[in-house]
């Protein structure tokens, strides 16, 4: 009969060394989230960062000198063309303008007298009853006369012309800004310093720069049939980053490159009704510059870099593993990359499980969650 002691020690040997020799537990194929990339027409905008001008600006000058006796218009108001902005004391001037009405009777006058020697000398010519001599001389003051009436109703208007200057009227329709001269200044018609400012703000204008390098990519890639030309119409982010609610449109670009800064001035007019946008203010615009059609966009978290900043993505292939692919990411659009190398139609992006895969191995795709 065996011994108690001797049992122990063999059943406890048989299970230490079925302990030490477990079997694998059996690893199934990770899963991953996955975005099958489809082709489809991409606009590819720009942003580009410009100033609002103003459409049309008047600086407010007099054209006459004198003190100014009344400022007839209320700072920061809208204002039509023609309306009266300042009253020049125009007492000066109404006194030329008297002056040059009884300059232009007295040569009237001395013009009717000069006429009628000129016809009775003219009659008596043909009797022989006066000189040759003294026929042209009075022929010869009566033209005289005329051209002294003619001097003085020149003199006439230019003093009536003078005489409107003292009222000064707004030259354009617009917002008028605050006077810089009030009332018993001296201004001259010399003068550097506008009295006033007014300004068009509706529609407004928004000038921006694009870089010369890239407007001639853009042209080469629409005259290739690479792209096609995009919508006109552009929009516009505001300075604290909210869109514009209004659409504009490009009026026109400079035909000049500048020499310094190596860009090319674009203007854009937007429509600015409530009067929101106003001159000086700095704001981006998003200008669609070309349609790409047939273009492949991946989401960006399927998108990495590699330590030389290489691009790569991860692609489940038709046996359900992964490989790895270096591409060519265009730019961002929204929270996606255009990508022009690397990928196509059809292709199984990883965007879920990136970090728990490596290339050759096995996975289990399924769809990504939105």
């Amino acid at each position: 009969m065996p011994s108690p002691l001797r049992t122990v020690p063999l059943a406890l040997c048989i299970l230490i060394a079925a302990c030490a020799d477990p079997k694998p537990p059996q690893k199934g194929p990770v899963e991953v989230g996955v975005v099958t990339l489809t082709t489809q027409s991409v606009t590819v905008a720009s942003e580009l960062p410009g100033r609002t001008v103003s459409a049309m600006m008047s600086e407010v000058r007099p054209q006459v000198a004198g003190l100014i006796q009344k400022r007839l218009f209320t700072e920061g108001a809208m204002v039509t063309a023609g309306q009266p902005l300042y009253q020049i004391d125009e007492r000066l001037y109404r006194a030329s303008r008297d002056e040059a009405q009884a300059a232009l009777a007295s040569a009237q006058a001395t013009q009717m007298a000069a006429q009628a020697r000129a016809r009775r000398y003219t009659s008596l010519g043909d009797s022989e009853a006066v000189s040759a001599q003294d026929r042209d001389d009075v022929t010869a003051t009566a033209r005289q006369a005329s051209a002294a009436v003619q001097q003085a109703r020149a003199s006439l208007q230019t003093s009536n012309v003078n005489l409107q200057f003292t009222l000064v009227r707004a030259p354009i329709s617009g917002r008028i800004g605050r006077t810089l001269f009030t009332p018993g200044a001296l201004v001259t018609a010399s003068q550097a310093d506008p009295l006033t400012t007014i300004q068009q703000l509706d529609p407004i204008y928004v000038d921006v720069t694009q870089s010369s390098t890239q407007l001639l990519a853009l042209r080469r890639s629409l005259a290739s049939g690479q792209t096609l030309p995009a919508s006109a119409t552009i929009r516009l982010k505001l300075e604290d980053g909210s869109d514009y609610p209004q659409e504009g449109v490009i009026a026109f670009a400079e035909p000049i490159v500048d020499v310094n800064s190596g860009t090319v001035t674009l203007r854009a007019r937007f429509p600015n009704p409530d009067g929101l946008l106003m001159p000086g203010m700095f704001v981006r615009v998003v200008a669609p510059q070309s349609v790409v059609p047939g273009a492949i966009l991946a989401p960006q978290q399927g998108i990495t870099r590699d330590p030389k900043g290489n691009a790569t993505a991860l692609v489940v292939n038709s046996a359900n593993k992964v490989e790895r692919r270096t591409v060519t990411a265009g730019q961002a659009i929204g929270d996606k990359w255009l990508i022009t190398k690397g990928l196509k139609a059809g292709d199984r992006l990883i965007v879920e499980g990136t970090g728990k895969v490596q290339p050759d191995d096995v996975v289990k795709p399924v769809a990504a969650s939105k």
